[in-house]
């Protein structure tokens, strides 16, 4: 019986040293899933080509409201201003860093080129409404 109570406790003090040399060896070691994903650091290639490609639907996007008589020159002058300081910090971000742009760049400049869409969309009156009707009318989200 003394034997079995040795191996008993024997046993137990190895789980209680295993455990916490288990736990710190898994946690130098962490893998990331899926659901850790982190954006990379630097956007290039094909994702920085699409945002030259926004900034080029953007301003074919305010060069046909201006047709469509659906905003002043005025107007479109303005946004056609914006969307050009977008994409003049786009290239020139790319161009120091041999086509690259990190991401939280990346980001502003999507951001920046959303905000621009959407007060085109506000001037021409195709924005997001918000309201319901009930006070006398909707109103644009922007």
């Amino acid at each position: 019986m003394r034997s079995s109570a040795s191996l008993r406790t024997a046993t137990l003090a190895a789980i209680l040293i295993a455990v916490p040399l288990a736990g710190a060896y898994a946690a130098g070691h962490h893998h990331k899933g899926s659901l850790d994903a982190s954006d990379p650091t630097d956007l290039t290639g094909p994702r920085v080509e699409a945002l030259f490609q926004q900034v080029q639907g953007l301003r074919q996007g305010i060069v046909d409201a201006r047709q469509a008589n659906n905003i002043t020159p005025a107007v479109a002058e303005r946004l056609e201003m914006s969307t050009a300081r977008i994409g003049q910090a786009a290239q020139k971000i790319a161009a120091e860093d041999h086509g690259r742009i990190p991401a939280a760049q990346y980001h502003d400049l999507l951001r920046n080129l959303d905000n621009v869409d959407q007060q085109l969309r506000v001037d021409t009156g195709s924005g997001f409404l918000m309201g319901d009707g009930a006070d006398g009318g909707n109103y644009p989200n922007g």
